[in-house]
């Protein structure tokens, strides 16, 4: 078969024939319906060796729709035929956080001595579903789509699943007065905007240096966008301030100026990893009781929820589709920041 794989540390992923996979055990075989690409995956293959506890050659794509094909002999075969989105996280089960019902924090999941990355999941450690094939460990990764347009479900798996996360885990603060502001209006952004508008938030504001993205936002009924935090802030403050920011974009440019336009217990919740910094203290200005958060993915169930919401129509992603053999081309363009939405790979089977 057919995968994208990264196969040197530092240089771009390469189009490649290889095995087809077979299950043994608890695992899953899927034929990939449709596969994103994420600003993660740009983040791997520019890291040099070392940092990632990933063995090479690794198939790419941890955003994955597709059709069980096959299961192993201790797998359920009832699966088989079903249509389903790929939970990214491949957890241990047994630790506290996992008891918890917080697999996205899995202790198994914690750094490595010496600083190493460890693996967590399709394409993040394990192969990944930039390929016509994926196999997955157990049933236990896997959320029933029931049919939804792959190209949609696909970036429900990180875009849509992380963003939902985000907000979610800060449920206290979402209410039909809450004012939110969402940096970014990318992969994530797009879809916090149309997630924060399902759960009935009063008001959102978008910021994006874009204006095909500031565009976008205001289509998906955010009440005002602008192209940064500084020129959000005078609107902003006269909403009293924000409740919760979401800064998808996590660099220097936002980071810190995002803490200046919090309300009084205002959030800021860093998403995006470009190199950000904000600085903490009691005594540096901030609006009183400001907290700071930064989240990571979400759960299997919070992957059921997202998919919930775009079943009832009220969650899509804006998307440009490619081949498979286009996905090394499709990365470039996500590089160089030409994709509204988010790209989806399409394998042909």
């Amino acid at each position: 078969m057919l995968a994208v794989q990264l196969t040197e540390w530092g240089r771009p992923p390469v189009v490649r024939e290889i095995a087809d996979p077979e299950p043994t055990g608890t695992e899953l075989l899927l034929d990939v319906d449709a596969a994103g690409l994420c600003l993660s995956d740009l983040h791997v293959m520019d890291t040099p060796s070392g940092v990632f506890d990933y063995p090479l050659p690794l198939t790419l794509g941890h955003e994955v729709a597709g059709t069980v094909r096959a299961v192993g002999p201790q797998a359920d075969p009832a699966w088989i035929g079903e249509t389903v989105v790929v939970h990214g996280i491949w957890s241990c089960g047994t630790c506290r956080n996992c008891a918890r019902g917080r697999e996205n924090y899995c202790l198994s999941l914690a750094r490595k001595p010496g600083g190493r990355n460890p693996r967590i999941g399709n394409g993040l450690g394990h192969h990944g579903g930039l390929a016509e094939r994926l196999l997955v460990p157990s049933a236990d990764v896997l959320v029933p789509t029931n049919g939804l347009d792959p190209t949609v479900a696909a970036p429900l798996a990180d875009a849509g699943l992380t963003a939902y996360h985000a907000i979610s885990s800060n449920s206290d603060l979402i209410d039909a007065s809450t004012v939110a502001v969402v940096i970014g209006v990318g992969g994530l952004g797009h879809m916090a905007i149309q997630i924060l508008r399902a759960m009935g938030v009063g008001a959102v504001i978008a910021v994006d240096n874009r204006e095909q993205a500031r565009a976008l936002a205001l289509a998906l009924k955010a009440d005002a966008s602008y192209p940064s935090v500084d020129e959000a802030a005078e609107d902003i403050r006269a909403r009293g301030g924000a409740d919760i920011v979401l800064d998808f974009a996590g660099a220097p440019a936002t980071v810190e100026p995002a803490t200046t336009v919090l309300g009084p217990g205002g959030r800021l919740v860093i998403v995006g990893t470009a190199g950000g910094r904000v600085t903490v203290g009691k005594d540096v200005g901030l609006a009183s009781g400001w907290q700071v958060r930064a989240p990571f993915w979400g759960t299997r169930s919070d992957l059921a929820a997202v998919v919930a919401l775009a079943a009832a129509g009220k969650l899509t992603a804006e998307t440009v589709t490619f081949d498979l053999r286009d996905a090394p081309e499709a990365y470039e363009q996500l590089r160089r920041g030409e994709l509204p939405g988010r790209a989806v790979v399409l394998p042909k089977h």
